[in-house]
Formats: C-alpha cells, sequence, structure tokens
C-alpha cells in the first residue's frame, strides 16, 4: 500500500464520519480539553514574547478557541 492509498482512504474515512467528527469537536469534552492546551500554550508564549505582544496572543487564542469544543 503506497501513501497515496493512505491518503486516499484517510480522505474517505474523514468523508463518510465527518458528522461524527463535527460533533466531537463540538462537545463539552474537546472544549475543557483544548481549553487546558490553549491555556498552556498561551501562557508558555507570553514568557517569550514582549508584554505588548500579549494582547496578540490572548486574541489569537480566542479565534482558536471559537472553532473547537462547544464554548
Amino acid at each position: 500500500m503506497g501513501v497515496d492509498d493512505i491518503i486516499n482512504k484517510g480522505k474517505k474515512l474523514l468523508d463518510e464520519n465527518r458528522d461524527k467528527i463535527e460533533e466531537a469537536l463540538k462537545s463539552e469534552k474537546a472544549e475543557e480539553v483544548s481549553d487546558k492546551i490553549l491555556d498552556g500554550a498561551a501562557e508558555a508564549i507570553k514568557k517569550v514574547v514582549p508584554a505588548e505582544q500579549h494582547a496578540k496572543v490572548d486574541e489569537v487564542r480566542a479565534n482558536v478557541d471559537k472553532n473547537i469544543g462547544n464554548a
């Protein structure tokens, strides 16, 4: 089985399970996990960027969060 075959099978599985995947991404558990990951990433980034960039970090974090979970 070649790489193209694997990619095509992945695409097929994604298409067949799109509703289940979207439902899982909008779940309470996804929200909880994503919040923890996004909070940790934002705090880590804030430690290495200048303070004047912290608002931008928060903005990016909020934009990503809107697309994962249910809140």
